[in-house]
């Protein structure tokens, strides 16, 4: 369903096919059903699975005279052995409907750790352009678990937009929730720029980007006068609640944080990106479910897959634009994430050295470490 993140979206920038996204958006995390239309012209709906009421299900199908299934990435339905290994969307389904409570325990690892699953459960592959690919994206989008309970709408009369309106639901297409992270991260400004003096680098500046969304800032922190004739020393740094403000010793985040400020200063010069993308992408609410997974006795990478996400959802387009907005083309990377380099360059920024940046662990971050090193490759 994603978009390619390092290239233009399928569609021209539509401001008004965007706002539908947003308010698609809000919708979901209000627990309410959104219409969806694809491309060959049908429509259908979809709530997410974290707001599925007892009687939500029922309701769908009465809006839509269809059969709800539930949409679930093809991660979380590895993880309930119901598919092989591999990417996209999967359709859940029972011979008798589908009920909110087995929604609920077919998506949730918490409702259903270690359950049989029910008898009849059928998994189907859905196209990368189906209803139930762009419901688990708008769910992704809304940071809520990334399934959706969806149903097609059938003897649909008229346009999808008239069917939507007579049933008082937000629609939305699904190749513009498929484009909607490449024309946010298109559309970021510079809304703000103050100097903010740090213990550790006196002179220092906030540099803060908004997307025209309005969603969730990502800062620049400028340390001295880097000059932008020459590959700057810089540092991207996913925001991390627990680790950088509370002093969480379950990672590494924090010492990073400071010792990357440290060194800018110590060097001279650089820029630290702070990116709005707590828990490599899934947002806190997720982190914490992955938290209570990992204490269940899996690793990071584990966990991120059982609630249905990939092991690092992270994309740094939003970074490349910030450095050429900045007027920096090529950087002196601090980072032991092979990934960063790499998505980086397929952006356009020239990556002229990587900058070792490595912490002892603290007794609480053992493994944690070692899962970095061992399954996402970093370089310790």
């Amino acid at each position: 369903m994603y978009a390619d993140l390092h290239s233009e979206p399928a569609q021209p920038f539509d401001e008004a096919a965007m706002r539908a996204v947003d308010r698609a958006l809000a919708a979901l995390r209000r627990g309410e059903a959104v219409a969806i239309e694809t491309a060959d012209g049908t429509v259908g709906a979809a709530v997410s699975v974290e707001s599925v009421a007892s009687d939500a299900v029922a309701r769908l199908k009465r809006l839509t005279g269809g059969e709800p299934v539930l949409a679930v990435t093809r991660r979380r339905a590895t993880v309930l052995k119901l598919m092989e290994e591999g990417t996209g969307v999967v359709a859940l389904s029972l011979p008798g409907g589908l009920t909110a409570d087995e929604a609920h325990a077919l998506a949730d690892p918490e409702h259903r750790p270690d359950g049989d699953l029910p008898v009849g459960l059928t998994a189907t592959a859905m196209d990368a352009d189906s209803r139930e690919a762009a419901a688990v994206e708008l769910a992704r989008l809304a940071r809520l678990l990334p399934s959706a309970v969806v149903a097609p709408a059938r003897g649909v009369r008229g346009s999808a937009e008239g069917w939507a309106v007579r049933n008082d639901l937000l629609l939305v297409r699904a190749r513009d929730i498929a484009d909607y992270r490449v024309h946010v991260v298109r559309t970021l400004r510079q809304v703000a720029d103050a100097r903010v003096p740090l213990i550790a680098a006196e002179n220092t500046r906030i540099v803060a980007f908004r997307p025209i969304d309005g969603g969730s800032e990502h800062l620049a922190i400028v340390i001295g006068e880097p000059d932008p004739d020459q590959p700057v020393l810089a540092r991207l740094h996913s925001e991390c609640f627990t680790g950088d403000l509370l002093g969480s010793l379950r990672c590494d985040c924090g010492d990073q944080l400071r010792g990357a400020i440290a060194e800018i200063a110590r060097q001279g010069s650089g820029v630290l990106l702070y990116l709005a993308q707590e828990g490599r992408g899934i947002g806190l609410v997720n982190k914490l479910r992955a938290y209570r997974i990992q204490d269940r006795g899996f690793d990071t990478v584990d966990a991120n897959e059982i609630l249905g996400f990939e092991a690092d959802e992270r994309v740094y387009l939003p970074a490349a634009e910030m450095l050429r907005q900045l007027g920096f083309a090529s950087v002196r990377l601090m980072t032991n994430n092979p990934e960063k380099l790499r998505q980086l360059a397929r952006c356009g920024i020239e990556v002229v050295e990587r900058v070792p940046h490595i912490f002892p662990a603290n007794g609480h971050n053992e493994g944690y470490l070692r899962t970095k090193a061992e399954r996402s490759g970093h370089m310790f």
